[in-house]
């Protein structure tokens, strides 16, 4: 890869792997949930809803308003308030491994609602591979500690939620650029937040520390990720930079560890190690659920990216998750998602 797209690679890994450590340092410092996932959300949405707006891209999202709600709702508004609950109560790294078995419920939830992708042979093994994750986390690590339970089931609500969204996204929004889908999607968010904001707004004015965590979250974690996640797709290809999805959660541990000085148990550890293991098997190998939509958008619409992705397609023609099917209406039989951010 070029210089450009390893800084890149490296931007997005930080960025989307940094998201629980902020929040964990926000909602030790007495910043409520609610509030924190409001202001990440409007600081995000008005970034976006810029670029999409200079960009020329908002029109099609007319007469996409209740499916861009349910989006929304799925995959921000209520994930990003349980996320901070959750890490009231457990370290920002458990909760980075908790969110890393999203693909895992993904393959859950396509056993009722997506007959296309249901898991058997290898993908049925890495569907019980992750589960026995979860269960070794929850078990090992977070069993007969009750705030935790409740912290661990907060988180993975949101879980639920992150594999939810995509299902939306991959049926009805995947033909839309994602700056604007995201933009709108924030925008919404951000509507449905704000009364759970004003009912528990901070007690005093946060801590510098506390504002500088939301800015990050709202401005970086957010906006500032998205769009290096468009510039390295164009650098290197969307087979390459779909490896990220894998990189982040280990990023959020290490930073939970080597900067707050966590801990992580014997569970935590095993746990991680199966999580991810099962998630690659359950995707065939291929990067977890909705991705490649986003990013075929993302191709489509970022100049001098067709040679790029011829050779990327060349050179990444053996991997299983190089592989895109297409159903006869024209959207991915597979079922891919925006990543997890966090």
């Amino acid at each position: 890869m070029s210089a450009r797209a390893w800084v890149a690679f490296a931007a997005v890994s930080t960025l989307w792997g940094i998201p629980y450590l902020f929040i964990k340092v926000a909602v030790d410092d007495g910043v409520p949930p609610a509030f924190l996932a409001f202001v990440r959300v409007a600081l995000g949405a008005g970034v976006l809803m810029l670029l999409a707006w200079r960009a020329g891209v908002l029109e099609p999202l007319r007469g996409r308003l209740r499916w861009l709600a349910l989006y929304a709702c799925f995959e921000i508004a209520i994930p990003f308030p349980l996320i901070a609950a959750g890490e009231r109560h457990v370290a920002s790294s458990l909760a980075a491994i908790i969110i890393a078995a999203v693909p895992i419920i993904v393959a859950l939830l396509a056993l009722r609602f997506d007959p296309a992708e249901r898991a058997t042979g290898t993908r049925l093994v890495g569907l019980l591979v992750g589960l026995a994750g979860v269960v070794a986390l929850v078990g090992i690590d977070v069993a007969g500690r009750g705030d935790e339970l409740v912290g661990a089931g907060a988180i993975l609500l949101a879980a639920v939620g992150y594999a939810a969204g995509p299902m939306v996204f991959k049926r009805k929004l995947a033909d839309l650029d994602p700056r604007a889908t995201m933009g709108a999607s924030l925008v919404i968010a951000a509507v449905l937040l704000t009364p759970l904001a004003a009912v528990d707004p901070p007690s005093e004015v946060p801590s510098a520390t506390a504002i500088v965590a939301l800015v990050v979250l709202g401005l970086f974690c957010t906006a500032a990720a998205f769009v290096f996640f468009g510039a390295l797709i164009a650098e290197v290809g969307p087979g390459r930079a779909l490896v990220i999805t894998y990189v982040a959660p280990v990023v959020a541990v290490a930073l939970g560890v080597t900067v707050l000085g966590e801990r992580p148990g014997a569970g935590a550890v095993a746990g991680l190690l199966l999580i991810l293991a099962g998630s690659w098997l359950s995707t065939d190998g291929r990067v977890p659920p909705g991705l490649a939509a986003v990013v075929t958008r993302f191709r489509r619409s970022s100049p001098g990216t067709e040679h790029v992705e011829r050779r990327s397609r060349a050179m990444n023609a053996p991997f299983a998750w190089m592989r895109y099917r297409t159903t006869a209406g024209g959207s991915k039989s597979s079922t891919e998602s925006v990543p997890s951010q966090g």
